[in-house]
């Protein structure tokens, strides 16, 4: 079995090309869906968190995530004592999920597998790309929010560039280059 990192920038399209491989048959793990099931659930990460932001970083038992994005997205030391606490605790998780899987292929989709050198971990890393403007478009219809506010984030992700030095595999996800031919030519190759 081999584990397959799919990752990309935010707006680039993870989710729906992660949809699309499931349909095909293989099963994918979502990092970002599970690290917040994990972040509300995990008793190592909320003493975590309560250590880093305080007693109000959880409002009753929910998580104040708002709290946690407005100070880590200009403070990088704070960003990596997160990434640190739940990364760990996420890839574990990971881990036991792969465990119950039957299939000659799985997928971690994460958006920040290379910023955190998590993609050492896996056989093979599949990269989505897409223009800046695309991706600025995408988020800003999906999350109804700002270009400000999507460019913040986005400013804390590398750029597809950088990206693309350290993946095996990319799928330009433009609206317009057929991805399902892409993605079949890559898993094709994954399968050999």
């Amino acid at each position: 079995m081999k584990r397959i990192g799919l990752t990309g920038g935010i707006g680039s399209g993870k989710s729906f090309i992660a949809q699309i491989i499931e349909h095909m048959g293989y099963p994918v793990y979502y990092s970002d869906a599970r690290a917040k099931e994990l972040t509300k659930s995990n008793p190592t990460i909320k003493m975590g968190l309560i250590s880093l932001f305080g007693e109000e970083v959880f409002e009753g038992n929910q998580l104040n995530a708002e709290l946690i994005s407005s100070k880590i997205f200009h403070n990088d030391e704070l960003r990596t004592k997160v990434n640190e606490l739940i990364h760990p605790i996420v890839r574990a998780d990971f881990e036991k999920w792969v465990l119950n899987q039957h299939s000659a292929l799985v997928f971690n989709e994460a958006a920040i597998l290379f910023e955190t050198g998590s993609y050492r971990n896996f056989d093979a890393t599949v990269l989505l790309c897409a223009p800046t403007e695309l991706k600025i478009e995408r988020v800003m219809k999906r999350e109804n929010c700002s270009r400000e506010a999507v460019l913040v984030r986005m400013n804390n992700q590398w750029s597809d560039d950088e990206k693309l030095k350290l993946a095996d595999y990319s799928i330009l996800n433009d609206d317009e280059t057929p991805v399902l031919i892409q993605l079949e030519a890559v898993i094709n190759e994954l399968l050999v």
